[in-house]
């Protein structure tokens, strides 16, 4: 009988192409690889963020796939992305306990960034984001979700012990013996047995040296196993340099079961914690990052980025930079927002302050791995009664597309007379998402209400559809996240 224990979900919505190499402990600064050595010029790690339906990932990954794992409608598209929703969510309950069982640095380094160029990927998967990066010593490139509800990152990986046998169908493996730097953790050490217990390393410990060996296993079904190892990814700079980012922890990935991962490489971890990439990335830089998400049916050629560092001349905003507190240590690992109430038409709804209140099991969190908005009950019938009134003049479809409440024949709609939907938080903030974010084309001639409920107890997620067109800064120094309307081009 297996033991219930917390699950991670199926990491979603972006994937990166990384370029590791292994290290050690802490996350270094090893080099930069540059063509001439101006550090005045203001610099960005940036990644590449491909949606994962995306047109560009077609050619590179249609032919890898069978007829049956690509969604043939945007029906199908929008079915299988409410499916991992409702998945996703399921597994931040249990990492919140609501459901189941119980160095110096460098003075330049503040004027780089790294940046990530992200791509919509509308007719690939199912609501990810892929971000292209490369990895490894000499590097291997590779696609990994981009997650900001985890923390670890992991790659398909082979090992001498692994490599005859397993990843036989899969079109791109870290080969970890190949990598010079490629460094494993003891299962005896205290990382192993104490630091990495939340990120599900197992007990098992056959000698001393063996290497920390984890079992991610997912709600849906699905599982990732492997082993922890430290190691290095290289991203590129604003300015054209490479820059090695040594001694990020790393999970080889041995085998997976479950199709969670279709089309992936791996995961990259943005979730806020001591492991995850985006924590490691945003020491270098300040300890910012930020992503600016295009409309998820966008086309190939327009793209946006990922980026660890300055941002705000990156992006073609649309509007003022508004500021509201991240609760990072309220639900650990979740970038918390401290949502007081939702309007509609400029007139607050009658929701409960329990909802937005963590210590009593609501709460608010930003998930770019969630693709719908979901709320949790109380908040969720207040919402859907005020939308209902302002689309009563389109014809209400019946037969309902599951699990939407309601969905219309949208022939002839016009958002501008649509009543704006607006999250107001603790501290007069306001964000204030395009009409399309909510009501969402779901088929020809047919648009959804694009929001899902949870029974309360429950968190309720703003996910990254409602988030489009907008760029979103974390500033983890003054837990704050920045956020304005943009074009994101």
């Amino acid at each position: 009988m297996m033991k219930w224990r917390p699950v991670l979900l199926s990491p979603l919505l972006f994937i990166f192409l990384v370029s590791f190499s292994t290290g050690f402990h802490g996350l270094v600064l090893s080099h930069t690889i540059p063509e001439e050595h101006d550090h005045q010029h203001s610099n960005k790690m940036r990644l590449e963020l491909i949606h994962r339906h995306s047109p560009q990932l077609i050619g590179k990954l249609v032919h890898e796939a069978s007829n049956n794992s690509m969604p043939k409608s945007q029906q199908q598209r929008i079915l299988e992305l409410v499916l991992r929703d409702t998945t996703r969510h399921r597994m931040i309950s249990y990492k919140r306990g609501q459901y189941g069982p119980n160095s110096r640095r460098k003075n330049w380094e503040f004027n780089t960034s790294i940046e990530m160029p992200m791509h919509s990927g509308a007719d690939y998967g199912a609501g990810e984001y892929f971000v292209q990066v490369r990895v490894g010593k000499p590097a291997q490139k590779f696609m990994l979700i981009a997650d900001t509800g985890s923390e670890l990152t992991w790659v398909y990986c082979s090992t001498r012990s692994t490599h005859k046998r397993r990843h036989r169908n899969h079109r791109r493996v870290f080969h970890a013996d190949r990598s010079s730097s490629f460094e494993t953790i003891p299962c005896l050490s205290n990382m192993c047995k104490v630091q990495l217990a939340d990120l599900f390393s197992l007990t098992t410990c056959p000698t001393p040296i063996t290497p920390c060996a984890y079992d991610f296993s997912y709600i849906d079904g699905s599982a990732a196993l492997g082993i922890f190892a430290n190691d290095t990814i290289t991203v590129g700079l604003t300015n054209g340099r490479k820059m090695m980012l040594d001694n990020v922890l790393v999970g080889c990935t041995e085998s997976t079961q479950g199709g969670t991962f279709r089309g992936a490489d791996g995961v990259l971890g943005l979730g806020y914690s001591k492991f995850s990439f985006a924590t490691k990335a945003a020491e270098k830089f300040g300890r910012k990052f930020s992503y600016c998400l295009v409309d998820h049916l966008s086309p190939m050629n327009i793209s946006n980025y990922l980026i660890f560092g300055c941002t705000r001349n990156e992006h073609s905003l649309l509007g003022n930079v508004r500021y509201t507190k991240l609760l990072l240590n309220v639900m650990p690992s979740f970038y918390a927002i401290n949502v007081m109430g939702i309007s509609i038409g400029d007139v607050m709804l009658r929701i409960p302050v329990e909802v937005w209140d963590a210590k009593v099991g609501g709460g608010t969190i930003l998930d770019s791995g969630t693709s719908l908005t979901i709320l949790a009950e109380p908040a969720y019938k207040p919402v859907m009664n005020a939308l209902r009134i302002s689309l009563s003049k389109y014809k209400r479809l019946l037969s309902d597309i599951k699990p939407f409440e309601y969905c219309f024949n949208s022939t002839g709609f016009d958002q501008s007379l649509v009543p704006r939907l607006v999250f107001h938080f603790a501290d007069g903030a306001r964000f204030e998402p395009l009409v399309k974010s909510y009501i969402i084309d779901v088929a020809p001639q047919t648009k959804c209400l694009g929001f899902l409920s949870v029974r309360w107890p429950g968190t309720s997620i703003i996910g990254n559809i409602m988030q489009q067109n907008h760029l979103w800064e974390f500033d983890l120094v003054r837990s704050v996240v920045g956020f304005a309307p943009s074009s994101c081009t």
